[in-house]
């Protein structure tokens, strides 16, 4: 009776520890989802604020907004890229870590440019903005691995796109209409 007891107890310990282990997982795969998610959001944010900078300034499209509130803006999502791209650091695997530091030096180039910290060509831009978007799917590729999520977002079943943009655009055309 006493062995009974015992087993059942020590069953019902190593099953309770197991719930435990997997409920731990479960929250920590959920904090990594939101950090992953956040961090590629907040970087689509910013690239969406350096193109609107980068084309005013280029004259490709005028805004009504004053440059110096679109550095401000520019300048704010830096900073709440900064605080994803710290949430990523603190509970990403080491091949989500270092996606995040290519896609973190790809986005900053684009910044760059928008800003006139560095100059280029409109292809240059353009490009910047490729390489850009590959680092963002190569960042997909190691957060879907390290939450345990099976497929891929790349390769022979997803083929490579290009930016999407107006035919006019494609063909360098630089005006707006």
């Amino acid at each position: 009776m006493l062995l009974g007891a015992l087993t059942t107890h020590l069953t019902n310990y190593v099953m309770e520890r197991s719930r435990h282990r997997r409920e731990l997982l479960t929250r920590w795969d959920d904090r990594k989802l939101d950090a992953y998610g956040g961090y590629v959001d907040r970087v689509r944010a910013g690239i969406f604020l350096a193109v609107r900078l980068y084309e005013h300034r280029e004259g490709i499209r005028t805004s009504e907004l004053p440059e110096s509130e679109m550095l401000a803006d520019l300048a704010e999502a830096e900073r709440y890229q900064g605080q994803s791209f710290e949430q990523v650091m603190l509970l990403g695997g080491d091949v989500v870590v270092e996606a995040a530091h290519e896609l973190h030096s790809a986005v900053r180039a684009i910044d760059w440019q928008a800003t006139g910290k560095t100059t280029g060509t409109l292809e240059e831009w353009r490009e910047l903005h490729r390489v850009a978007f590959r680092e963002i799917n190569e960042f997909h590729e190691a957060a879907r691995v390290d939450l345990g999520v099976q497929g891929k977002v790349s390769g022979e079943r997803h083929l490579e796109r290009d930016l999407l943009l107006p035919s006019a655009r494609r063909q360098g055309n630089n005006t707006s209409g």
